[in-house]
């Protein structure tokens, strides 16, 4: 089962303000645990949205809209993916996620779990997608 941990971005995060060194050593520390425990599968820290884009898709059309984006609450300022065998550990590993903004500071991460292919109803979409995920040899 894989899970993603996302950091809720916040107005520091959007100023591309970098955590201190306290922080980084906690999330070092964590993801250092989570590569032990053979769960981590990626995590990195997103670039504030200013450097991004959306693409709004309404009536057949794609409308491209740069960033900065408004709502800070409303986007991810980093992940962390992790693989485990249940919803509970992965809840344990979630709970053990070090304060994003730092131990005194308000933060929010939500956990999502990732869609698998054996979930999904089967066709030739599908198949083609497991084609993708094959090793390349």
């Amino acid at each position: 089962m894989r899970f993603m941990i996302m950091v809720k971005a916040t107005s520091d995060t959007e100023a591309g303000v970098m955590p201190d060194d306290s922080l980084m050593a906690a999330m070092v520390a964590y993801h250092e645990a989570l590569a032990q425990a053979g769960v981590l599968l990626d995590a990195a820290g997103l670039q504030p949205s200013r450097a991004g884009w959306r693409i709004r898709y309404a009536g057949g059309r794609r409308t491209v809209t740069d960033g900065p984006f408004a709502e800070s609450k409303e986007l991810i300022a980093g992940y962390t993916l992790i693989q485990t065998r249940s919803r509970e550990e992965a809840m344990e590993w979630a709970r053990r996620f070090p304060a994003p903004m730092g131990a005194l500071a308000d933060g929010e991460v939500e956990v999502r779990q990732l869609y698998e292919l054996d979930e999904l109803p089967p066709g030739a979409a599908l198949e083609r997608f497991r084609e993708l995920q094959a090793p390349q040899g």
